[in-house]
């Protein structure tokens, strides 16, 4: 019997393993029955990414919602997660099933259920569902139910959700500052959307991957640096200013600086609450993950802004989003969005934000990263994943769950468990280990104030997880 886990953003398993059409009908239904219990007559936008079969399994998706008489809204093509969230919020649906499994490798697909805030279910909500799908199992259920076609309406998104991206970002700054571009899609679902968007606006931008290849070119769909060597040639090639670039389902962001340098998701993010107070004139607060950087701190300390934490999860930020509480949201797995804009993370509104911050500058980002730096100190962030094998699992888990007074020679002056186990130490440097909520690996994050340093911790902390 598959177990049917949500975690930090909804169900992921390999297709055709665990990932198949009757594990798929069986976590709609319990879906459509949490949703029915909440509703008398609900409609549920159903969308899917660029994979093997997504279509595929949206269209059973549909089906299965139709025969429990909920309308569903049916996308008409490959969808952006954040363009999921922007129409359920517009057109006040009772939620959304996306189906993608964002940033994880070809061979995965999955299930994300947003509720009516167009936010990533909470884990009240998932647990629920997960309830439901058990009681399913027991009871040996099966799909019987006459799917009504009737019930089932095909919809468009894209024009709405990009005229809503136009709102947020000012495209005359990027205009007149004649950026030279690049967008490299991945093969996701950001293709169509983004590139597009750029276009109408009347800015050139050089273009990778907007074709749909469901092995994702040989490698993951995530923007991290190792994944953007193609953009990277690109930029080198056509001495271009701005590499942008977008996961499988564009919620997360990759940036490419000029001479194709990459830079951290966890320092655009600080940067950019900088340069939202700058622009904007922006007050409030700002969010961010247990794991996201602390630079984020010193920027909120800086312009006198509340630093709120939360759990890793884009769920957690989304509801201060919805509280119009923060002016941005962030988290070290490039995901952000900011006030007034979906309780989601949008990967297109951050390239288009950073876009519009280095045109206004009118430097680089390494450039504006040292000015930062110089007004708020110096601070250096990396994380590196541990695989979770059965020879180590155990022990790993064991150690995260244990009281840690010292580390590599560091008292440790606070433990936070608020997600895994994070150490600070005395000089504000800390580490954190977690379990992934979407891969099976234990995350290590480490931060210092010098690069020597953080290698440092980097090196031990993995060494330290893996040693007996």
């Amino acid at each position: 019997m598959t177990k049917i886990k949500f975690g930090t953003s909804g169900w992921r398993a390999i297709i055709a393993d665990e990932f198949t059409f009757s594990n798929v009908r069986l976590a709609t239904e319990a879906i459509g029955r949490w949703v029915r219990r909440r509703s008398a007559s609900p409609t549920i936008l159903v969308g899917y990414d660029t994979r093997f079969a997504s279509e595929n399994f949206g269209r059973e998706v549909a089906r299965v919602l139709s025969s429990q008489n909920i309308r569903a809204k049916l996308c008409s093509q490959a969808v952006p997660t954040p363009g999921v969230a922007f129409t359920v919020v517009s057109q006040k649906l009772d939620g959304a099933i996306n189906i993608t499994a964002s940033h994880n490798p070809g061979e995965y697909n999955g299930l994300k259920f947003s509720a009516s805030d167009g936010a990533p279910a909470l884990p009240e909500v998932t647990g629920e569902i997960e309830k439901e799908i058990v009681e399913l199992q027991n009871s040996k259920w099966e799909f019987t139910g006459t799917p009504n076609d009737a019930l089932i309406e095909s919809i468009d998104i894209g024009p709405s959700y990009l005229r809503e991206l136009a709102t947020k970002v000012d495209f005359k700054k990027i205009r007149n500052a004649n950026l030279s571009l690049a967008y490299d899609a991945l093969y996701g679902s950001g293709a169509g959307y983004l590139d597009v968007l750029l276009q109408r606006e009347n800015i050139p931008a050089m273009v990778l991957h907007t074709n749909r290849d469901v092995l994702f070119g040989g490698h993951h769909p995530e923007p991290a640096d190792e994944q953007l060597g193609e953009l990277r040639l690109v930029m080198k090639k056509n001495a271009l200013q701005l590499g942008m670039a977008t996961d499988g389902d564009a919620d997360r962001f990759g940036i490419l600086d000029e001479g194709g340098a990459f830079i951290y998701p966890n320092d655009l993010i600080a940067m950019l609450v900088d340069y939202l107070v700058e622009s904007r004139q922006w007050k409030g607060g700002v969010a961010r993950t247990v794991a996201t950087t602390h630079l984020i701190d010193r920027v909120a300390k800086l312009h006198n802004l509340e630093l709120l934490e939360t759990p890793v999860g884009f769920k957690y930020i989304g509801e201060y989003i919805k509280e119009g509480r923060i002016i941005l949201g962030g988290e070290e797995s490039a995901g952000l969005s900011i006030r007034g804009h979906v309780p989601e993370k949008d990967g297109i509104l951050a390239c288009l934000l950073i876009a519009e911050m280095v045109a206004s500058r009118g430097k680089s980002l390494k450039n504006q990263l040292k000015d930062l730096f110089s007004r708020v100190g110096e601070v250096y962030n990396r994380r590196v994943n541990v695989k979770l094998d059965p020879s180590i699992g155990a022990r790993v888990r064991e150690k995260i769950d244990s009281d840690v007074r010292e580390f590599h020679g560091r008292r440790v002056a606070q433990q936070s468990r608020v997600d895994g186990l994070k150490l600070i130490f005395d000089d504000a440097s800390w580490v954190l280990m977690r379990p992934s909520g979407t891969e099976p690996v234990v995350r290590f994050y480490a931060e210092s104030t010098s690069e020597a340093d953080l290698e440092q911790l980097l090196e031990y902390g993995k060494k330290w997880m893996t040693e007996a």
